[in-house]
């Protein structure tokens, strides 16, 4: 059984938004927003290795890759013109990649609750981010499979 642990990156992601005030949280996320990192070309000339998440409004596709050393890269697109989507987007690909696979499967499925911001953004956006990451961890879980 795994221990429900937020790993230290995604911990000092929500100590920053928390340090905020309500209206500065947004416009931290907006920042998150254009942080996204691309996806490598090898992903990009192939979308079908992408998984839509279907809890967000707007056109987010994810992909997790294991390494041999069993790190997790997490892949990301999201439109520039859904700035809150695409922020969530990129606090996960920041605060995931390069973690341990058993670090990924332990965080918390509440976790973008804990970043103080659910009264500021829609509870559909909110489940958008639940949504990507329970995929996350959902690929994680069959890509360490045995």
């Amino acid at each position: 059984m795994t221990l429900l642990r937020t790993p230290d990156t995604l911990a000092e992601i929500r100590d920053e938004f928390l340090e905020l005030d309500e209206a500065d949280r947004l416009q931290l996320l907006l920042e998150f927003s254009r942080e996204l990192p691309p996806v490598p070309d090898d992903f990009a000339a192939n979308p079908d290795q992408y998984e839509r998440v279907a809890e967000c409004q707007s056109p987010v596709f994810i992909a997790a890759e294991v390494t041999d050393e069993k790190t997790v890269v997490l892949h990301a697109t999201a439109p520039e013109e859904a700035p809150t989507t695409r922020g969530f987007a990129s606090i996960l690909v920041q605060g995931i990649n390069g973690l341990p696979a058993d670090d990924v499967l332990a965080i918390p499925s509440d976790y973008p609750q804990s970043l103080g911001i659910t009264r500021a953004v829609s509870p559909l956006r909110i489940a958008g981010m639940t949504g990507m990451l329970v995929r996350t961890q959902r690929q994680v879980r069959a890509l360490t499979a045995i």
